[in-house]
């Protein structure tokens, strides 16, 4: 009987070589940026203590209710695939004494996430990240800087009719305030709310705001905004992100019902789209926003903190749909044929002292064929192809083929690369 076979778990995905080209774009692109911009790289480990997640992100969020994977170990552990990027970047800042070092700590990170979500378009169980976190400055201009980032990676990446939303959620001194508000107007809706909203109404009426049920966005919509019951404080470091933005002259929205998902956040929060049917199908490529409070929930002191993410695979889709061109892959100009054991032998080395100088080399070490190996050459459109059979291998000599003119003439080994060079003006 055939053995049904293995496939990927639901909602993974291999990034296959095809797809390799837009991941690595994205990378060099926000690598560049963070360089520009003075972040420093950090990679936290995959997976972390499931208490991070529960104090960090929070109780009541659908994260930490029904999408983390967890699990205990043989050792008694309980931990967890990591479901987002700034709480693990938060510990490793507690950790590794990062308060003691000038202020602010400025970092950026880009690897798979996981979230145990009902795959669609954009969204899988592991998925793709980048974030930019800067720990340590409370000062409006640096919400602003981070948006700033995020939409000029966008922009780099050729992604146009960029939209940002942003709004502020309040701190500490007025949220308590707005969450009795929140309480008094869901309390004689709560039986039209959904069952997790009617949960959530107990916990943390805030999240009902962040509800996808369309019957209970339509009953948030008529909700209290928090905008009209911000403090002082917090009023005047939203009005100066809003000026900063100007100053940018960046087209966004305030978007008065926009919480994000995550307990950690305070005062502003910012998501950016791509105003298009595709990019309305992804929903956020970008989301994030300050958490002043994260790093005292953690055990560190009170520190002030903003970040923000953005969705490695809802961009690479977009790039897709709009068939966004990359600088053409370096031509192949050189193609190494050989023939028989010596000839490989050889052929080994004289590849090494290609790379060594920087010029590329095709071969396909496998292949005895000579016809074959030819016909691979032209395939792949090489300028030249170097031959290399057994007598040439004991005569250290090499034949070299032009593929235009069909002309050939046997080199010493040792003269290749340097005639190689003039060829291709390579200096």
């Amino acid at each position: 009987m055939t053995q049904a076979k293995i496939q990927r778990p639901s909602g993974m995905h291999d990034v296959l070589p095809e797809d390799q080209k837009y991941f690595q774009k994205i990378f060099d692109v926000v690598k560049e940026i963070a360089d520009f911009y003075n972040f420093q790289k950090i990679d936290t480990p995959i997976l972390e203590k499931t208490e991070l997640f529960s104090r960090g992100i929070g109780l009541a969020t659908d994260i930490v209710q029904k999408e983390m994977f967890s699990f205990k170990t043989k050792g008694g552990d309980y931990l967890t695939l990591r479901p987002e990027g700034t709480a693990p970047v938060a510990r490793a800042y507690i950790e590794h004494g990062m308060q003691n070092l000038p202020q602010p700590v400025k970092l950026w990170y880009f690897g798979p996430f996981f979230r145990y979500e009902k795959p669609q378009a954009g969204r899988y169980r592991q998925f793709w990240q980048f974030g930019f976190e800067v720990l340590g400055e409370e000062n409006p201009v640096i919400d602003a800087q981070i948006i700033q980032i995020f939409f000029n990676i966008l922009k780099e990446l050729k992604l146009e009719n960029l939209v940002i939303k942003v709004n502020s959620i309040g701190d500490r001194a007025c949220r308590p305030y707005y969450k009795k508000l929140l309480n008094s107007y869901f309390k004689s809706r709560l039986e039209s709310l959904c069952r997790d909203c009617r949960r959530r109404f107990k916990e943390n009426p805030f999240r009902i705001l962040d509800c996808k049920v369309e019957k209970c966005q339509t009953i948030a919509s008529q909700a209290p905004l928090i905008i009209d019951h911000l403090c002082q404080a917090c009023h005047e470091h939203f009005k100066e992100v809003l000026e900063f933005l100007d100053e940018l002259s960046f087209p966004y929205h305030l978007e008065p019902h926009l919480v994000r998902g995550l307990d950690y956040y305070t005062r502003t929060v910012f998501e950016i789209f791509e105003d298009s049917e595709e990019g309305k199908k992804l929903g956020a490529l970008v989301g994030g926003g300050r958490y002043d409070g994260l790093i005292k929930i953690l055990g560190g002191k009170e520190t002030p903190a903003v970040g923000g993410a953005g969705g490695v695979e809802r961009i690479v889709s977009l790039m897709k749909e709009k068939a966004i061109r990359f600088p053409r892959e370096k031509k192949t100009e050189i193609f190494l044929a050989q023939l028989g054991f010596l000839a490989k032998r050889k052929s080994l080395k004289l590849i090494e002292e290609f790379r060594k100088e920087g010029i590329n080399i095709f071969e396909s070490l496998g292949r005895d064929s000579l016809k074959a190996q030819l016909k691979l050459a032209d395939k792949l459109g090489a300028k030249y192809t170097l031959i290399l059979g057994q007598k040439e291998a004991l005569d250290n000599e090499i034949i070299l083929r032009d593929m235009a003119s069909g002309r050939q003439e046997k080199i010493k080994i040792d003269k290749i690369i340097e005639t190689i060079k003039k060829k291709i003006k390579k200096p």
